[in-house]
């Protein structure tokens, strides 16, 4: 089997897509962090000391789906064009989600998978001192499409 980030000795090395087309692509992500009902209750009251929960999470996802590239060494540098992050607080659990489009050669779906994981960990941290128990999970791609522009 081939690996596109191995050369022909499997040192890592970054693909190079400069032949590729620009198309429009997007992809949608989501994840989960779980908690108590309680730690739930403080949050839609805005009652966590660090502030308001879901916002802050919501733009530190935007923030680390446009910084993807900073973040994963092989991720290339694309045109990002937009991405979003809903929250969205279930009984014990926040339903994280993310929509991505871009207009480049390669990408946007390690951008959306970003947002969501990086939206949990903020989440996390804003709660921690309230909740030992969290747990960040079935964080995975839902949909990944391109169009020929």
């Amino acid at each position: 089997m081939d690996f596109s980030h191995l050369d022909k000795e499997g040192n890592a090395v970054m693909v190079d897509v400069s032949a590729k087309p620009i198309v429009k692509r997007t992809a949608r992500a989501e994840g989960k962090i779980f908690m108590s009902s309680e730690t739930i209750r403080l949050i839609n009251k805005k009652l966590v000391k660090k502030g308001d929960v879901l916002t802050v999470a919501k733009i530190a996802g935007i923030t680390a789906g446009k910084r993807t590239s900073d973040l994963i060494p092989l991720c290339h540098n694309i045109s990002i064009d937009q991405i979003s992050v809903e929250l969205n607080a279930e009984e014990n659990f926040i339903r994280i989600s993310s929509g991505s489009v871009c207009t480049d050669k390669t990408g946007i779906e390690m951008e959306a998978l970003t947002a969501v994981s990086v939206a949990a960990l903020t989440v996390y941290d804003m709660c921690k001192a309230v909740d030992k128990n969290m747990e960040i999970g079935e964080i995975k791609l839902l949909e990944k499409k391109k169009e020929i522009l």
